[in-house]
Parts: C-alpha cells; sequence; structure tokens
C-alpha cells in the first residue's frame, strides 16, 4: 500500500463493492401481492384475471391456458396502477388451468410468474372455497415469480475482481530498489592474488 496508484486501484474496488452490497435492496424487483383467482384455488368459472402488484407496473403480456396447452385469454391486458386485468374467453370447462404472466417492473426490469388454479363445478367450488385472496394450502407452491439478476450488478461485480487481480498484478512488480553499494567499497576482492601483501 505504499504505492499511490496501488492505493487508488484498491479504494475504488472497496467503494464498488460498496456500491453493489448497499444498492441491491434498494433495487429489489416488484411483487405480485394478490391475484384473482388466487394460486391453487377452486372456482366455478372465471370471466377476467386480476393481477395486484406491490408498485406500478408496464408492458404486461398474460397468458391463460389449460394443461393441454389451449389458451383462453381475450383480448389485450389493461394497466390501472399495480392492477393488471385480464378478460377470459368463454365459459373455462372443468379442469387444471394456469395463468401465465409477465410485466415490466417499475425499477424497468421484467418479472414473471404462473399461477395455477382449478376450475370445478359448482359444488366442488363451494367446498373448496372461491375467495380471491385464498392462501395456498401448506406444502403447496403458491405463485411462481422468476427475477432475474441486473446485469450492471454483475458487471460491477467483474469489474471489481479485474481491479484486485490488477492491484495485486501491480503489487507485485513493484520490487524495491537495490540499496547502492558504499562509496569506500570497492567490487574487486582483496587478498594476495590482486598484489597486496599482508
Amino acid at each position: 500500500m505504499k504505492h499511490p496508484s496501488v492505493r487508488a486501484v484498491f479504494l475504488f474496488g472497496i467503494s464498488c463493492l460498496f456500491a453493489v452490497v448497499f444498492a441491491a435492496p434498494a433495487s429489489a424487483h416488484d411483487s405480485l401481492k394478490k391475484s384473482t383467482p388466487a394460486a391453487n384455488a377452486v372456482v366455478s368459472g372465471l370471466d377476467e384475471i386480476e393481477l395486484e402488484f406491490s408498485a406500478h407496473v408496464s408492458f404486461p403480456v398474460v397468458v391463460l391456458h389449460n394443461a393441454a396447452g389451449r389458451r383462453f385469454e381475450s383480448g389485450t391486458p389493461r394497466v390501472d396502477g399495480s392492477t393488471v386485468v385480464e378478460g377470459v374467453a368463454g365459459p373455462l370447462s372443468p379442469g387444471s388451468y394456469t395463468i401465465a404472466w409477465r410485466v415490466v417492473s417499475s425499477d424497468g426490469h421484467p418479472i414473471e410468474g404462473e399461477i395455477p388454479f382449478i376450475v370445478g363445478s359448482s359444488s366442488a367450488a363451494s367446498a373448496g372455497g372461491t375467495a380471491p385472496v385464498a392462501s395456498p394450502v401448506a406444502g403447496e407452491e403458491g405463485p411462481r415469480q422468476e427475477t432475474g439478476t441486473p446485469g450492471w450488478i454483475w458487471a460491477v461485480v467483474a469489474a471489481v475482481v479485474v481491479l484486485g487481480v490488477a492491484a495485486v498484478l501491480v503489487a507485485r512488480g513493484r520490487k524495491p530498489p537495490t540499496p547502492p553499494l558504499p562509496d569506500d567499497v570497492e567490487d574487486r576482492p582483496s587478498g594476495p592474488e590482486n598484489g597486496e601483501r599482508g
């Protein structure tokens, strides 16, 4: 750390590392708060899908399909602040369905997930409950949300690693100067072979 350039590189790397650590929580993506239908809910029918997020979202994509892959969404999804609404085409026959959604979070990064639910008969739906905010049954998975790590975080981490390696190489490359020999010391060895007498 005696050389100013090595010290500057080290301090810059530490600053970048702190920026990544403290900026990551602040840049957390938005999340899906609730949905209609809820994950793993049993309903008797469905006219529209409603997704409520923790903040304003944009560019929504909503796909409703059954186990065979047939799609039932209708029209373009509408955004009302933090809520996305998508229509459903026609009555749904009993069976398993999945809502696949994708939106752009308020921080500019895309997030996506899936919401499975079941369409049953009226009696089955009444027994299972149709509350749109029903909590998933213990042991079952809730809405699956996938978020990717922003690219800028990986870029900063890579820069910190490169700077750290560069600092080590610079520090190793600088060898301390060899101390000069005193003026009164001659390079030639002393002894009888050089004409000196004892």
